[in-house]
């Protein structure tokens, strides 16, 4: 017997609130407490089995320098290495799977994460990654849910996408796992990237060696144990936190390396880039490279820009999450005449957003994620103060003392070529440009060409004719560009993310875009009544 199954319809997942008195916060608070008490000993997983390799790197919360939560092991080329092998040999059977199964495995973790994983997943992100309540829970909660539903709902459409047929003949295309594995890099900021990058290609049927950042390591091993008890086979997706340079070295020398599922920087993702094409020669076949990088995202506001509207879009599109989002605005132009209006209550919110652990609800905004991150971005803020081209009007105060903190900045950037108006900082500071009335194309064209990204961008208008143009002159300058809401908070299904550019291949998380760059298709042609005469009739004499 056989049938043709359809998944589930997606709906995207409700984001909770964790209001005082709700049920979602109380069950939050116990899982930070649980989570906070224990002493994570991670491994590496090869095959289900859990692997410590003795090199250990401490876990601490970037908002509390005394607050330990555990150890990761290191992976080194040895375990790359092995868990190379297992992902291959374990790939055969996975991808010999009904799609149904391999689908089912990922619609059961989006279930359990909706309801028994939801605290644990969402309070391991706010301890290890430092994020507020709400921060989490659109990401290690929502997003990841929305991936594998919507996910499963994509590639099924694929699946159904065949050819047509003439008469006597039957043409089909087999929708086929890529032949070999996929290395999947995922970064610190984004649970749910992790969670896409190496779920993503697992659920069509390949094979994925999936290296987590070593700061989102603690919410990438929950991640880990949420799918395994959804049902996902050992070694369908190895978890090999690790030595950057050895994890990555044996990866893409291999030849049986099939694909690259990154999000990181630009510079990182080129050298891998180069390294591919460097060892082209060895590969069994061509590599599908697909990555999300940098951004150095604008905000441009047209005279008529909603005075409020454009002050809460520059205060959450540039300050949520210490402004550690590939999509956070940092850098906005603004017209004379509404800077006039705007400046002194932006200023005075800025200044007012509260700051500290995430386990106290009322914070607005926590700590930056590491030391390196810390010296950075507050470099860029000292360089500003000194600068004669700049002036650091709100914000500007950090300390380290119990934790990375980096008060949200606001620098006013005389010169629109500034370094905090063309350089990706990666943290909680926006640069703003203030321009004449009457230069409104000018600055477009000035948007357009200041940064190598190309990631997200937003205009505000309440001119229909300004925001066109705008839509017309920034067409290249942004892979999601929004009117008259800040460019963050993409969601799966309704948003596809990704940018061009520097900013990546622009394959689009969360889209049939990115579910087909992880199949290769066989077309198949059957004829029913096969010719059994070489000649054709125009050979026929005359």
């Amino acid at each position: 017997m056989s049938a043709r199954f359809r998944v589930p319809a997606p709906v995207n997942e409700p984001v909770l609130s964790y209001a005082p008195g709700t049920q979602e916060r109380d069950e939050l608070k116990a899982a930070l407490r649980r989570i906070s008490s224990q002493d994570a000993d991670i491994p590496v997983i090869i095959g289900g089995e859990e692997i410590r390799t003795g090199k250990t790197h401490a876990i601490h919360a970037p908002h509390d320098h005394e607050l330990s939560l555990g150890v990761w092991h290191e992976a080194g080329a040895e375990e790359a290495r092995r868990a190379i092998a297992n992902t291959l040999e374990a790939r055969r059977d996975w991808a010999s799977w009904p799609w149904e199964d391999r689908a089912a495995v990922f619609l059961k973790a989006a279930e359990l994460l909706s309801t028994t994983w939801r605290s644990t997943l969402n309070a391991a992100t706010m301890l290890g990654q430092s994020k507020t309540a709400f921060q989490s829970e659109i990401d290690a909660a929502c997003e990841i849910i929305d991936f594998y539903r919507f996910g499963a709902h994509f590639a099924d459409q694929i699946f159904s996408q065949q050819p047509v047929s003439d008469k006597g003949i039957w043409n089909r295309i087999e929708y086929r796992p890529l032949e070999g594995f996929v290395y999947a890099v995922s970064p610190f900021n984004f649970t749910a990237i992790g969670a896409n990058l190496a779920g993503t290609p697992a659920m069509v049927g390949c094979g994925v060696l999936w290296k987590p950042s070593k700061h989102a390591v603690l919410s990438g091993y929950c991640t880990y144990k949420l799918l395994e008890e959804a049902g996902l086979p050992p070694g369908v997706i190895n978890f090999v936190p690790g030595n950057p340079v050895e994890v990555t070295n044996v990866a893409m020398a291999h030849p049986d390396f099939a694909g690259l599922h990154f999000t990181g920087s630009t510079g990182v993702f080129q050298s891998l880039w180069t390294t591919v094409g460097k060892n082209i020669a060895r590969y069994r076949s061509y590599p599908r490279l697909v990555g999300e990088t940098g951004g150095k995202d604008f905000i441009v506001a047209h005279p008529s820009a909603d005075r409020a509207a454009l002050r809460t879009a520059i205060v959450r599109g540039s300050f949520e999450y210490q402004g550690q989002k590939c999509s956070a605005a940092s850098r906005a132009y603004i017209p004379q005449s509404v800077w006039r209006d705007i400046r002194d209550d932006l200023v005075e919110e800025t200044n007012g957003l509260s700051m500290g652990d995430p386990a106290d609800f009322r914070n607005f905004v926590n700590a930056v994620i590491d030391r390196g991150a810390f010296d950075s971005i507050t470099g860029y803020i000292d360089r500003a103060a000194a600068s004669t081209d700049a002036e650091v009007i709100a914000g500007g105060e950090y300390s380290d003392r119990d934790g990375f903190f980096i008060r949200p900045t606001i620098v006013h950037a005389k010169n629109p070529d500034h370094e905090t108006m063309c350089d990706e900082i990666f943290g909680p500071v926006m640069s703003i440009h203030v321009y004449p009335d009457n230069a409104w194309s000018e600055t477009l064209d000035m948007v357009d060409a200041t940064s190598p990204y190309a990631l997200t961008g937003a205009v505000f208008s309440q001119d229909r004719a300004a925001v066109r143009e705008a839509f017309e002159r920034l067409r290249n300058a942004a892979g999601n560009f929004y009117i008259n809401d800040k460019p963050t908070g993409a969601v799966v299904g309704q948003q596809p993310f990704g940018g061009a550019r520097a900013s990546g291949t622009n394959d689009k998380a969360g889209s049939q875009f990115n579910v087909i760059r992880w199949l290769s298709p066989r077309t198949i042609k059957e004829t029913f009544s096969p010719p059994t005469n070489v000649e054709y009739p125009f050979m026929a004499a005359e």
